[in-house]
């Protein structure tokens, strides 16, 4: 259908939903001719304006170009919310009730409509057409205001460029809801894909920690995972001995995003971790050659997987979706890291912390539905864990937001007992971590025991000379058999 306004008893109307356009000579978008036939579909069945109404609601009027069908078209759907008939006559009741019979053509503009489509089942697709081209007028107010406040530079170009990439956001993440669907179709999905991991334990991405895979059956596809705790007790290299596990081990393709760390610093830590070298040791630049050898040879291995690093400080959440997206579609990106939550800001104005974070978060977990990839978040603890006896953390303790608790799938809390006992610390308790599972949507809670390596910054399966690693807590049994010990380097997942 064509883009030309067609000649109708009612006089056409200026589109109040672009008045704020930019005046100029070209005309916006439109397709009259898929409007009227829209809305003569939805005149002659129920039907019709039930498969319509996923595409365009009732809210989304604005769609039309012109402001009498927008009316038109909210009379319809009031019509059918009250399970009213509609035909001409009932039609024409109620725009004399609501008193803009005149205002949309009167009765001969209405008996057009209805005469205007020779059937109703394609009014899904005359509804597609009208949302499309109302979405690219709605692009172009977008960039029209991304024009004035560009000119205008009353605020800094970091504010400007936020707020940019919001209003786009804004106009590309218009899509129509899903819509039930019959069970079946799922059905085959599912089965599949236990067929494809028959014997597998691990139906998600394995994160190198066996017993916590036992738990978690891997990194799970469009789940957000939370991995939290107190500073230096370790999230940063947790979540980079995951990563580096699914690069260099299980052949996937996974970012870092660091708001914390340089690229380099990141770097420097990965091949301190998988080469067996004191960080501390290349910082100071004192490597034998040996040592110095190692490190060459690691270096070779790193440059061959796919493990990205993007080190922008202070990331949005807009922003990191663009680059999430871009790095999908470019190296089929299978996992997300984002350290940490709280470095996170959101362009706009919020009235608080609180509701800035909770927006972060629903932002990432929307992220992971989207790409259908795990999106692993690193998040602050707040000081609460140090007022107790036991300094165990808790799923409260999350900072500054009680959304994070909603929006997580899974939520892991980092503890090191001896960090708090430095000075009389019980043997068995040195070089221990505890992954405590505090929640996991689809899957049991519990406590899984590593060993953590601070010389290494590197954390590994625990060694059958300590307790059992897996610990239930919750109304799952049991697990599978404790990880093999390590009996050197090379059987460390890092």
């Amino acid at each position: 259908m064509g883009t030309e306004t067609t000649s109708t008893p009612s006089k056409p109307i200026s589109n109040p939903s672009v008045s704020h356009m930019r005046p100029s000579d070209r005309i916006p978008p439109h397709d009259i001719e898929a409007e009227m036939s829209l809305l003569g579909s939805m005149m002659l069945s129920r039907e019709a304006i039930a498969d319509v109404l996923p595409v365009i609601h009732r809210e989304e009027a604005h769609r039309f170009y012109r402001p009498d069908h927008q009316k038109i078209f909210r009379a319809l759907v009031d019509l059918y919310d009250r399970n009213d008939p509609v035909d001409l006559t009932t039609v024409r009741n109620e725009f004399e009730r609501l008193g803009i019979l005149n205002e949309v053509g009167g009765v001969d503009y209405i008996v057009l409509l209805a005469e205007s489509v020779p059937s109703y089942l394609h009014a899904e697709h005359y509804a597609r057409l009208v949302r499309d081209k109302g979405m690219l007028r709605d692009l172009i107010a977008a960039t029209h205001r991304i024009q004035d406040q560009a000119y205008g530079h009353q605020e800094e170009a970091k504010e400007i460029l936020d707020e940019a990439e919001k209003l786009l956001f804004e106009v590309t993440d218009q899509r129509i809801t899903s819509q039930a669907e019959p069970i079946h179709a799922y059905l085959e999905q599912i089965f599949s894909q236990l067929e494809s991991h028959d014997g597998h334990y691990i139906t998600g991405m394995p994160t190198g920690f066996t017993e916590l895979d036992d738990m978690l059956s891997g990194l799970q596809r469009g789940e957000m995972i939370i991995i939290a705790a107190r500073p230096s007790m370790g999230k940063t290299a947790f979540g980079l001995c995951a990563a580096m596990h699914l690069a260099g081990y299980e052949n996937k393709s996974a970012v870092f995003f660091s708001m914390e760390m340089s690229k380099q610093a990141i770097v420097q830590r990965l091949l301190c971790s998988r080469a067996g070298i004191d960080s501390h040791k290349l910082r100071r630049g004192m490597l034998s050659s040996a040592e110095f050898e190692a490190l060459t040879g690691i270096g070779g291995q790193l440059g061959q997987i796919r493990l990205f690093v993007d080190d922008t400080p202070g990331m949005s959440v807009l922003e990191l979706r663009a680059k999430a997206r871009r790095l999908r579609m470019q190296h089929s990106i299978d996992a997300i890291f984002v350290d940490y939550l709280q470095l996170m800001h959101n362009p706009g104005r919020v009235e608080s912390r609180q509701q800035e974070v909770s927006e972060i978060s629903r932002g990432l977990k929307a992220l992971a539905r989207e790409l259908d990839i795990p999106v692993v978040v690193l998040s602050q603890l707040n000081r609460n864990p140090e007022g107790r006896t036991d300094n165990r953390p808790r799923m409260s303790d999350l900072r500054e937001s009680g959304a994070i608790e909603q929006d997580a799938d899974v939520i892991m809390l980092l503890h090191r007992e001896e960090y708090y006992k430095r000075e009389n610390c019980p043997e068995e308790l040195r070089n221990i971590a505890e992954v405590i599972i505090d929640k996991q949507r689809n899957g049991p809670t519990g406590v899984v025991k590593l060993q953590f390596e601070q010389k290494y910054t590197r954390f590994a399966n625990l060694s059958y000379n300590a307790e059992p690693a897996y610990v239930p807590t919750s109304r799952y049994e049991g697990g599978f058999s404790p990880a093999p010990p390590i009996d050197n380097e090379e059987d460390a997942p890092f």
